[in-house]
């Protein structure tokens, strides 16, 4: 199946799948990538926690449940030079996606409850035309307007 996956790829085309859908999206544009990489960036660790706060920037994960490629993905640790051969199959602490136009109801409706069902702690989903940040947990969702900075609860701190 990761083939097929890498073959759209090739097309311009991030194929993703979550609960047996598959969910297809072009290829972000440049404000969206750079919104990714500034982000990105801004990550750290807070100095009494244990997380080392690895970051994977659009990498397929492969969920219980789905195979996904998130914008950032979250780790405590770095993924092993054998994990790193194929989909990543840990589980991020943190994911943050980027809106991309037209592609809204995908990181906003389908990828918060899929990611907090798979085992993923903090959502995070920003929209760069609004500044619109949502940060989702398990019971609990805030809406934000960036600048922020947000506390994850592994231990990492992110702005957004």
């Amino acid at each position: 199946m990761i083939d097929r996956l890498l073959a759209a790829d090739e097309l311009g085309i991030r194929l993703e799948i979550v609960n047996g859908l598959p969910i297809w999206e072009a290829q972000p544009l440049y404000k969206h990538q750079k919104a990714v990489e500034r982000i990105a960036q801004s990550i750290r660790t807070e100095e009494k926690e244990n997380c080392a706060c690895v970051h994977a920037l659009d990498v397929y994960i492969q969920f219980p449940n789905g195979l996904k490629r998130p914008d950032i993905a979250i780790f405590c640790r770095e993924p092993t030079e054998e994990e790193q051969e194929q989909a990543l199959t840990l589980i991020p602490e943190a994911v943050i996606e980027v809106l991309s136009k037209g592609y809204e109801a995908k990181d906003l409706e389908i990828g918060p409850p899929f990611y907090l069902s798979q085992g993923v702690k903090d959502v995070v989903v920003f929209d760069p035309w609004t500044l619109l940040v949502l940060h989702v947990r398990h019971g609990s969702a805030q809406r934000l307007i960036a600048p922020v900075e947000i506390a994850l609860k592994c231990g990492c701190i992110v702005s957004i």
